[in-house]
């Protein structure tokens, strides 16, 4: 009697998938919002009692904030290679709220997506690899191979937690292989592996001018606004055609080869983008092309300004403190830190005379990471995207980043391939997050296969 096929399986029991995804989805896991931190652990413990119905070993590994999850099944046995996975369970915040239409938190089926947040960004991809283990536990009573699994309760702010435990893990986390499940597709219609992603610093910088607000009628034209002096100084950082003006910020750019660039997917539509985005790809060094921008360049952004009034109405004041949020990609061969440090000298040398300067740099700095074209685990699961999609992969970078891919490459002393299902148009870290069913599917096929093909 031939074995039944995953495809089967995932149709027989689509009902109960989709339940048990909404009902993830559900838990408001945002690392970054203090007030929700039970619902963060809730999360974790229903991923624990999950993973243990099916005889996966799990461990929750404490850290200062959010708890790291550790499971392992190892019953392939020491003759079969292991593959060690990454994904994460705590999301985004939801802001702005009145944007979004559906709850953020009650999962919401449209057009074949799921919309919710999480619903990509990670806990669709946890989820599908979670359905992958499950069915084909269900199937063969056993995995193909060993598979330990990392799934991160802090992503979204840095993995500061992980970060910490790595050099305490290494034993646990060793593998021959690591799956950063974690990025997505140009085209959801044309499978791709990425074979990097920038790393990342982050900031705050404030600018005080005085000990209190002022009346912007009595003291205008005398004190100098903090706002004002922000937009200069920030509006010093880059140069007419994007180029970033921090002395020493592009010493360490590792330049990619032509033989390099011939193998990645460097196409790009400029309409597609509008359509998806609403915005014209005008951003960064205007020299190089929008991929060449996103992939291989750093860049320094702007992601918050602050000072003064902006509420409803009008409030004529002169603020005592401005402030904005900076973050900067940076690309192999550049030390996130030290990049950080040249910004944050640059801002403190450059500021107006009259205010006074601060920058904090956040914790959950990483490098960028970059996979081997070469590798068994790249080439392994290149078949599988093609097997399933029925087309031949692409290989491709993400402009975004994931801090902690080279610490855990290195801790696990592991060949490590990024990849994923998610598309430039789920909304992820925006309202209206959403993913489609049929991705899932796709997803537990690819996993499934992966599986297969590295035993």
């Amino acid at each position: 009697m031939p074995k039944v096929s995953i495809e089967q399986l995932i149709d027989k029991n689509k009902k109960d998938i989709i339940d048990d995804y909404f009902t993830f989805l559900k838990y408001p896991s945002i690392s970054s919002e203090p007030e929700y931190k039970k619902e963060v652990l809730a999360c974790a413990l229903w991923l624990r009692d999950y993973l243990k119905k099916l005889r996966f070993h799990v461990e929750l590994w404490p850290t200062e904030g959010h708890p790291t999850i550790f499971a392992s099944n190892l019953d392939a046995g020491p003759e079969k290679p292991t593959l060690l996975i990454y994904n994460h369970y705590d999301v985004q915040p939801v802001d702005p709220i009145e944007k979004w239409h559906s709850p953020p938190f009650t999962p919401t089926v449209a057009k074949g997506a799921v919309y919710a947040r999480g619903a990509q960004d990670n806990k669709g991809q946890c989820f599908y690899v979670l359905q992958a283990l499950k069915l084909l536990l269900k199937r063969d009573g056993a995995l193909p191979i060993n598979v330990k699994w990392c799934i991160d309760g802090e992503e979204e702010i840095g993995s500061p937690g992980l970060s910490t435990l790595l050099p305490k893990k290494h034993k646990e986390l060793r593998a021959d292989y690591l799956a950063v499940i974690d990025l997505g597709l140009r085209n959801v219609k044309v499978p791709a592996v990425t074979l990097g992603v920038r790393g990342i610093v982050t900031m705050d910088v404030e600018l005080t001018g005085g000990t209190t607000d002022l009346h912007s009628g009595t003291h205008g034209g005398i004190a100098y606004n903090p706002n004002h002096a922000l937009v200069e100084l920030l509006a010093s950082l880059r140069d007419s055609k994007g180029r970033v003006t921090v002395p020493g910020f592009y010493d360490d750019v590792s330049v990619l080869s032509k033989k390099d660039k011939e193998l990645l997917a460097f196409d790009f539509d400029a309409d597609q983008f509008a359509k998806d985005t609403g915005a014209e790809p005008l951003g960064g060094e205007q020299q190089f092309t929008p991929l060449e921008r996103a992939w291989t360049r750093p860049t320094l952004e702007i992601n918050g300004i602050s000072g003064g009034y902006a509420g409803a109405g009008f409030k004529t004041v002169i603020p005592a403190v401005a402030s904005a949020k900076i973050s900067c990609r940076v690309v192999p061969d550049q030390d996130p830190e030290q990049i950080g440090k040249l910004v944050a000298n640059h801002l403190k040398k450059a500021a107006p005379k009259g205010m006074k300067v601060s920058v904090h740099l956040h914790p959950g700095a990483g490098k960028a990471a970059r996979a081997s074209l070469k590798s068994k685990i790249v080439q392994a699961t290149a078949e599988a995207y093609e097997e399933v999609f029925q087309k031949p992969c692409e290989y491709i970078f993400e402009g975004g980043s994931i801090p902690i891919a080279p610490a855990l490459a290195k801790a696990s002393q592991s060949e490590m391939v990024l990849f994923g299902l998610g598309a430039s148009s789920d909304l992820i870290h925006a309202p209206n997050e959403h993913f489609s069913i049929d991705r899932i599917e796709k997803g537990i096929r690819i996993i499934t296969r992966l599986l297969e093909l590295l035993s």
